[in-house]
């Protein structure tokens, strides 16, 4: 997940240093009193944006930043995960204006500046902040503080289970109902579409997550489908739906790179995420790209659709969500990001980055799980 990391003090910003050592891909931004390279009026700026103003700018590999409900309303939508550093009272009337609901909103979590506790505030299991928040304890050898009641009863909800699988849950009110029912002892059964393309996989992994015990009180259906004709049949034990959403590989790769090669690189890139490569439901590049034989091959062998953006798409795509750039890359090709902007491009802005740009010899890729049904192509505004 692409993740942001936030700090207001020396100590935070020390902190910092060390979550970002778990989170290597993070961003960082820190208030602009206390970055190191910060200038005496505090207008350090990249690109037209200046630090005095309350947003974001770059400064000695950092991003600083003047308030922090500023910067937290800038960088909201942009992020996956947004790790503060700082009281949890400052974070929750920062937070407080853009909540919507566990279905959008970003991952939060808190540390304390000593990292002594690491708190899942927001978006515990769709968002994935409950696990993050145990991998950042885990790293910096503090203590979670989780409360979701479903993980301190030491039960598998069935929405931390579609976060886990690349699926989203359906209809919002059924979430609860279901975990009601878990909490008081009821059984989660997990009914699989037989025309899903990854039923197999589907079955495989929640039958290893499931548990066998005394007889429960009652049983809820959890089912995994496209297909909303399913819905009658089942709304009465339970009514909670999984949809698969569609996932969506960037891909960038050096002149005349072999299909066997980017295929290796997809492989490898699911894997990280541990989903099958026969998950991945579309390519996206660079128009650059386009007579990549290799990279056509690729996406022919997968049996996906491969979509091809300009450098004006990349480029808004890129300045959207703040993506780092390559100057290696820029140079060349007139864009400093393909990978993981390309797959942004196809997915649209209701999407969750699964794996942020990782490098191969030869080719890089980015992973990204289109949450809503319609994407950029849908809206023609794709290139084939």
């Amino acid at each position: 997940m692409r993740t942001a990391i936030l700090a207001l003090t020396e100590q935070g910003a020390r902190t910092a240093r060390r979550v970002r050592a778990a989170l290597p891909d993070a961003d960082v931004f820190v208030s602009r009193r206390v970055a190191a390279q910060a200038d005496a009026a505090g207008e350090v700026s990249t690109d037209g944006v200046h630090a005095s103003d309350g947003a974001a700018a770059e400064n000695g590999g950092m991003r600083t930043f003047g308030r922090i409900a500023q910067v937290t309303a800038e960088i909201f939508a942009q992020y996956d995960a947004l790790v503060f550093i700082m009281a949890a009272g400052i974070v929750v009337r920062s937070i407080a204006p853009l909540v919507r609901d566990k279905l959008a909103d970003p991952a939060v979590v808190v540390l304390d500046e000593q990292a002594q506790h690491v708190i899942s505030l927001l978006s515990g299991h769709v968002g994935g902040a409950n696990a993050l928040a145990r991998q950042l304890a885990a790293a910096l050898g503090a203590d979670p503080v989780i409360t979701t009641a479903t993980d301190v009863e030491g039960l598998a909800a069935p929405d931390a289970v579609a976060a886990q699988l690349g699926l989203m849950p359906w209809p919002h009110g059924a979430i609860l109902n279901v975990n009601r029912a878990l909490l008081d002892g009821a059984r989660v059964r997990y009914v699989v579409d037989a025309s899903l393309p990854l039923a197999a996989f589907y079955r495989e992994r929640l039958a290893a997550g499931g548990a066998a015990g005394a007889a429960p009180a009652a049983t809820v259906d959890v089912v995994l489908t496209q297909d909303p004709a399913w819905f009658p049949a089942h709304q009465h034990h339970g009514g909670l739906f999984l949809r698969p959403m569609r996932l969506v590989a960037g891909v960038g790769c050096r002149r005349g790179t072999a299909q066997a090669e980017i295929l290796a690189a997809l492989a490898d890139a699911a894997s990280r995420i541990r989903v099958p490569q026969e998950a991945v439901a579309a390519l996206a590049s660079t128009v650059v790209k386009r007579d990549e034989a290799g990279l056509r091959a690729a996406a022919e062998a997968l049996g996906v659709p491969i979509f091809f953006y300009d450098n004006e798409t990349l480029a808004k795509v890129i300045t959207a969500y703040g993506l780092r750039e390559s100057s290696f890359v820029k140079q060349t090709i007139g864009v400093g990001n393909v990978a993981e902007a390309a797959a942004l491009a196809e997915a649209g802005r209701a999407s969750r980055i699964a794996l942020g740009k990782t490098k191969y010899e030869k080719v890089t890729v980015a992973l990204v799980w289109q949450i809503s049904q319609s994407s950029v192509s849908d809206r023609e505004a794709s290139k084939t």
